[in-house]
């Protein structure tokens, strides 16, 4: 397990009395306390007309996280690329690449990242830019080439940056894509497991080289609430329940203080809806994080874990934090 590499999913979610200043604040602290364990990458993740989620402007995000870090990766989880010129994500990226060398990776999604209203007024109305989704992805591998240099249309930044490239999913029809263009996959199990675990197998067994990538490597993107006793961890839990229920129920708040949960989760249909989302969710003390995050590892295989962490307490959080690095240091 102490092999297994771990990496952090953020998307500078305000928390109650907190704002989106201190929530991208907290993101950086986040991404600082992370370095210095050793985690890989910190991801963020392109979120829109959510008023408690300050990683709209993703790319922006991602420079100022890595401005403040000196060695842990940081890059898209993801952008969305149907909102997108692919030009235009080309030079964000080359641009970020050419400022911190070697630290950014651009991963790609499919869904719109908010709803349809604001999905209309991002894409201005076209609304089969979805369809588009490969051909695009194709069209940033173009503006990455070297081999575009004889091109009309070029990014500067950007040609000839080694940026690599991921696929993001929560379904099936991801996990084609990922193997058919030969690309790393990282699955958001954190809120949609449903089908993480066919879709791993999917993009497994139909998987082609590439020139990035010569055999297949999957991220798992899980919730993990770690704590010094299986008790504390369960309390803190509630923080994310209650998110999942704002989710489930429309009815979306600021990350809260861990407590008493509100009486809808009682519903048998939501707390059904609620619990579904947080199947691959992972809380405990040290000794129980080790033995189920191995026994999940064992049954899936996956290459590497990021850990998406919603807890109120900054100071919870980080704890959380280095005590799963404990946890999947086996030695």
């Amino acid at each position: 397990m102490n092999k297994l590499p771990l990496s952090v999913l953020e998307l500078a979610t305000v928390v109650e009395g907190g704002n989106l200043h201190s929530a991208i604040e907290r993101t950086v602290a986040v991404a600082k306390h992370t370095e210095s364990l050793g985690y890989k990458r910190i991801w963020m993740a392109e979120h829109h007309n959510i008023e408690y989620i300050a990683s709209s402007a993703t790319a922006v995000l991602i420079g100022q996280v890595a401005s403040k870090t000196n060695t842990i990766r940081v890059g898209s989880g993801g952008i969305m690329l149907p909102n997108h010129s692919p030009l235009v994500i080309a030079e964000q990226f080359g641009t970020l690449e050419t400022i911190y060398p070697g630290r950014i990776d651009l991963g790609l999604g499919r869904a719109p990242g908010t709803d349809q209203l604001t999905a209309m007024a991002l894409r201005r109305n076209n609304m089969t830019t979805t369809n588009d989704f490969p051909d695009d992805i194709k069209q940033l591998q173009t503006y990455f080439s070297k081999d575009n240099s004889s091109a009309k249309v070029r990014a500067f930044p950007g040609e000839g940056l080694d940026i690599p490239l991921w696929i993001l999913g929560s379904s099936i029809d991801s996990a084609y894509l990922a193997a058919q263009m030969g690309l790393p996959y990282a699955f958001a199990a954190h809120f949609a497991p449903a089908q993480f675990r066919m879709a791993i197998d999917i993009y497994r067994n139909n998987f082609r080289s590439s020139k990035q990538l010569k055999q297949p490597y999957v991220m798992a993107c899980i919730n993990v609430i770690a704590a010094e006793t299986d008790e504390e961890a369960g309390f803190l839990s509630t923080s994310l329940i209650a998110l999942f229920l704002g989710l489930v129920t429309n009815a979306r708040k600021p990350i809260q203080p861990p407590g008493l949960l509100p009486e809808s989760y009682r519903n048998p249909a939501v707390y059904s809806a609620v619990n579904s989302m947080m199947a691959c969710t992972f809380t405990g003390s040290r000794d129980t994080l080790r033995k189920n995050l191995s026994r999940f590892i064992a049954e899936t295989g996956v290459d590497e874990l990021m850990i998406s962490s919603n807890l109120f307490d900054i100071e919870a959080k980080m704890k959380s934090f280095s005590i799963l690095h404990d946890a999947m240091d086996d030695k």
